[in-house]
């Protein structure tokens, strides 16, 4: 490829749960839910769901260090959170969600297309995820089976710490020999998602019906009426743009058009503050 012919945009990275498979990013938040039960401990939906993104041994910890949970932790131990609740849960956590993503890896309807269409193009894709290694690398065969697949994919112990530090956006920056950041793009459907894309200087497109803000599968969200997906997706949208998302788009079936967008901006010389 001469320079001349290089993509204006070199890399989109995109997120996993929520983003490319499982829509509404169910999976993670049953697992949370199941091993802080198995405590005798009520975490609520909400709460679990507020973290989302993160690696998971930090979601774990969030979820710990919040008032309506540390008090549970205080009156059934009577004593403080600790790390040796943290570790103890943590390690629960990646065998509950190893048995769980079989059931919860189908890829969200236009993504392995839309993939293809990129590649086609010249763009390099990449994948960053709050899972663990063994977790990631079972949900890309997963996935590849179904015909979608990044050229590089990493979770937080690959680079020493998930979102949202930049770590694993400069990394798949270098391994995919991309450059600069500031034309990339980074697309994702928690605050975590786009707070690692900014933190990276890159462009960020936030995605809403299908991830963690609305948190419904594909099938819960159709049977819904017309106002009420609205006013879902208004408040994910909300969400998202409050964590700095330049953009917005419904699904990773829709970022097309937005990736369109970006590039005219950048031809224009602007710059994603």
């Amino acid at each position: 490829m001469t320079p001349e012919s290089k993509p204006l945009i070199p890399m989109v990275v995109l997120d996993w749960a929520g983003t490319v498979v499982d829509h509404g990013s169910v999976a993670p938040v049953k697992a949370l839910e199941d091993i802080f039960a198995a405590e005798g401990i009520d975490a609520p939906h909400s709460l679990v769901r507020k973290y989302m993104g993160l690696a998971k041994r930090d979601h774990v910890e969030a979820l710990l260090w919040e008032p309506e949970i540390a008090a549970q932790v205080a009156h059934l131990h009577a004593r403080r959170v600790t790390e040796e609740d943290v570790d103890r849960l943590y390690a629960q956590f990646e065998p509950q969600m190893m048995a769980l993503l079989p059931g919860y890896a189908e890829v969200i309807t236009g993504a392995a297309e839309v993939v293809e269409e990129l590649r086609s193009r010249g763009i390099r894709l990449g994948g960053t995820t709050g899972y663990t290694r063994p977790m990631l690398d079972e949900l890309m065969q997963l996935a590849a089976k179904q015909g979608y697949r990044t050229d590089a994919s990493l979770c937080p112990e690959d680079v020493g710490a998930g979102r949202p530090h930049p770590w694993m956006c400069y990394r798949l920056a270098i391994d995919l020999r991309v450059y600069p950041l500031s034309r990339c793009v980074k697309v994702g459907d928690t605050p975590s998602d786009i707070e690692e894309g900014r933190n990276a200087g890159m462009w960020t497109i936030g995605l809403t019906r299908s991830g963690n803000a609305v948190g419904l599968t594909e099938t819960e969200w159709k049977a819904l009426d017309a106002p009420e997906q609205k006013r879902l997706l208004a408040d994910a949208e909300k969400e998202l743009r409050g964590a700095g998302a330049h953009l917005m788009a419904e699904s990773v079936a829709h970022i097309l058009p937005v990736l369109g967008e970006i590039e005219e901006r950048i031809r224009t010389g602007e710059l994603p503050l």
